[in-house]
């Protein structure tokens, strides 16, 4: 079996990067303040959004399960949002620390070479279950 070179796919990444941006703006409070907190109860689990830094240019969200026991535990996540760019990107998640653009493979913790990509659709996907089911424990601001 040939051992390819993997090359990060910007363009599908920037993609997902754009709507995940757009996704957890439509999750997070107008005007976000550092401490900010938006709860969402979504088939019988509660997830949190935490703003833990807002700067000129970004806010830097932590994205967790908040239930006591967890059934299908979601990784405790930080979401830097380029507000200039309009693009979010996990910065890091509580299983790997930073998340490094690609990995070698095989490598000590078994990284998958796209670690980064996927872990950036699954925040995705989990925003997308949110915004379907989620039912917010305080008023979302409709942004025009």
């Amino acid at each position: 079996m040939e051992n390819k070179i993997y090359h990060v796919d910007l363009a599908e990444l920037m993609r997902v990067y754009e709507t995940n941006y757009a996704k957890l703006n439509a999750l997070l409070p107008l005007q976000a303040k550092v401490g900010d907190i938006r709860c969402y109860k979504a088939a019988a689990m509660t997830y949190q959004l935490q703003v833990c830094e807002v700067t000129k240019y970004t806010t830097l969200v932590e994205v967790c399960q908040s239930d006591d026991v967890p059934i299908f535990p979601l990784p405790k996540m930080s979401v830097r949002l380029y507000h200039d760019a309009r693009v979010a990107e996990v910065f890091s998640s509580e299983h790997f620390g930073r998340v490094k653009p690609r990995y070698d493979y095989p490598n000590a913790r078994m990284m998958q070479k796209d670690e980064k990509a996927q872990i950036n659709r699954f925040l995705g996907d989990w925003l997308t279950f949110c915004l379907k089911h989620g039912i917010s424990q305080a008023p979302i601001n409709i942004r025009h």
